[in-house]
């Protein structure tokens, strides 16, 4: 063999084990950016008795929720791989001693890391941080199913008769009901699932916060919940479906400082001071149940607006009386993009492989679906940083300028995970980690069929859902507003 080609071998060489090293750096220096060493927990307090750091416990949780296996034990294994490689310490060597220390300390790793989540997106978010002077905060709920164990069944299986006509029947479970005596079509038992409902940044497209809960939690309990326990940043309009309505959603919003824009149907009920709203095409109304009213409790004033959404006439409601702080054109945007937290809810259920958890203890399953939920939200956000800084050196045509609806999440997981199944391997030196998450963007192509195929038809049995029932203030409900409006003067 010629010195040559000995010389060529030995420079590729060289270049893979510097590649090799670089890979490791970077996927380490990432943990520690999302995960600091530098006593990100140092005000909270621990059992004296732990023979572990939280900040390498948080770490090695993150890389165990990040694995592809189905099995959560797997993917320990996996992760004590990755750990070892990286040269971390392995807080807990054995599944069970994460999974019931993350268990024990869940409250406290969930509002340091969600803190800490929040103020890396404000620092990287640039002009998506806000929209003019709105932080936009759309919220939604969804389910996940459970392993049916009895632990599951008894915290996830609750009770729900509902209103209809065969409600007093599952109620009582009598022998008399006609599918208990029919052998040929059985009841089927109950599926445990857990209840999701999550508070995501519109402008970055990312997970802000969340709250988990049995089959039959209340998506507005939830929220109100998030209000009342978490702070959020001045100006935020919180934007919801038709499902976030009622004058004590409203106000908890409005008491904690906040804006909304939800739509509206016949499901509401609002008084408006004016002529006929709806031949007007909105304006402004008051919500103002009458328990409210007789309890002495304020008003709310809200604005009333009729837009067109594709060919889709809707009615929408929020607190922001201005029409020059919040247009019609603007309403309609915002609430195009609330849409996106359902596609992140499929990114959750597909890409991270959570419609159907694993964990077979209920505590367990609250564990693997926060970190889960924590895992896709830290890897959209670095993916996140790297493509923001990337489109700031190189500047894009104007028809090409990135924004976060061009980010995959699919290709940024598979990015990761692929970094972490190559760090001791050989890789190519001209693709490092940095490269491929700047490039984790959805595939653009021109569609050759018409969308309108791919969707299956409406459902029939669904209900349309009408207009808001708006009536005129009469005489008693006019002398009441008097009244409260001289008390408040007073």
């Amino acid at each position: 063999m010629s010195r040559r080609k000995q010389s060529n071998r030995s420079h590729k060489r060289r270049q893979r084990a510097v590649q090799h090293r670089k890979n490791k750096t970077l996927f380490q220096a990432l943990v520690n950016w999302l995960i600091p060493e530098d006593g990100l927990f140092a005000e909270d307090r621990f059992h004296g008795n732990i023979k572990w750091v939280p900040e390498q416990l948080a770490q090695q949780a993150l890389i165990w929720a990040w694995q592809e296996t189905k099995k959560v034990t797997h993917a320990f294994e996996q992760a004590l791989e990755v750990c070892g490689d990286l040269n971390i310490r392995k807080a807990a060597k054995t599944y069970t001693a994460l999974i019931d220390a993350l268990e024990r300390y869940r409250a406290t790793f969930g509002l340091r890391l969600r803190q800490h989540f929040q103020s890396l997106a404000e620092e990287i978010g640039g002009r998506f941080w806000r929209d003019h002077r709105w932080v936009l905060i759309g919220f939604d709920g969804s389910r996940a199913t459970t392993p049916r164990t009895v632990s599951n069944e008894l915290a996830f299986c609750a009770p729900n008769y509902g209103q209809g006509k065969t409600a007093k029947y599952r109620q009582k479970k009598t022998k008399g009901m006609r599918r208990r005596q029919n052998k040929k079509n059985p009841p089927e038992p109950q599926t445990p699932q857990v209840w999701i409902t999550m508070m995501w940044h519109m402008g970055l497209r990312l997970p802000w916060t969340w709250r988990l809960g049995p089959s039959n939690s209340s998506e507005r309990g939830h929220v109100v919940e998030m209000l009342e326990q978490e702070e959020f940043p001045e100006d935020t309009l919180f934007c919801g479906d038709a499902g976030f309505v009622g004058y004590d959603f409203w106000k908890a919003i409005v008491d904690a400082e906040g804006h909304f824009l939800v739509r509206v149907g016949a499901n509401v009920k609002l008084l408006s001071e004016t002529a006929d709203i709806k031949r007007e095409g909105g304006g402004i109304v008051l919500c103002w149940p009458k328990d409210k009213m007789n309890s002495g409790e304020k008003p709310l004033r809200l604005r009333l607006i009729r837009v067109k959404i594709g060919k889709t006439k809707m009615w929408m409601l929020t607190s922001v009386l201005d029409p020059k702080q919040l247009s019609a054109k603007e309403i309609i945007r915002y609430y195009k993009m609330r849409w996106g937290v359902e596609v992140e809810y499929r990114g959750l259920k597909q890409t991270i492989d959570k419609a159907m958890l694993r964990c077979r203890k209920s505590a367990r399953v609250y564990v693997e679906l926060d970190w889960s939920i924590r895992a896709m939200a830290f890897a959209e956000l670095i993916a996140l940083r790297e493509q923001l800084s990337k489109g700031d050196e190189n500047p894009r045509e104007p028809e090409e300028d990135y924004r976060p609806t061009d980010r995959s999440l699919a290709n940024t997981v598979r990015a990761l995970r692929k970094c972490m199944r190559n760090l001791t391997r050989d890789v190519d030196p001209d693709n490092d980690l940095l490269s491929q998450l700047a490039e984790a963007l959805v595939q653009k192509y021109n569609n050759r069929t018409d969308k309108r195929a791919r969707y299956r038809p409406p459902n029939k049995d669904k209900k349309p859902l009408g207009d808001p029932i708006v009536t005129k203030l009469n005489r008693e409900s006019r002398k009441k507003l008097a009244q409260f409006a001289d008390r408040i003067a007073a």
